[in-house]
């Protein structure tokens, strides 16, 4: 996921954006502890996202103060 997506996209959006990857990483992690996660490399990506989306939302936050 590219940080300029994440950019255009409204705060309410990108909310729920991150709950949506939170969800899925929880959800790899289990897998993974399971032995059920083919492509262990998916927790971290899914885990850079999750910053790279707070990262955004905080710069949004910070210009509109």
């Amino acid at each position: 996921m590219k940080a300029s997506g994440l950019r255009e996209l409204s705060n309410d959006e990108l909310v729920a954006k991150g709950k949506e990857l939170r969800a899925e990483l929880f959800s790899a992690k289990v897998r993974k502890a399971t032995g059920q996660l083919e492509n262990t490399a998916r927790v971290r990506t899914l885990r850079r996202d999750v910053a790279r989306v707070e990262t955004i939302l905080r710069e949004k936050r910070e210009a509109a103060r």
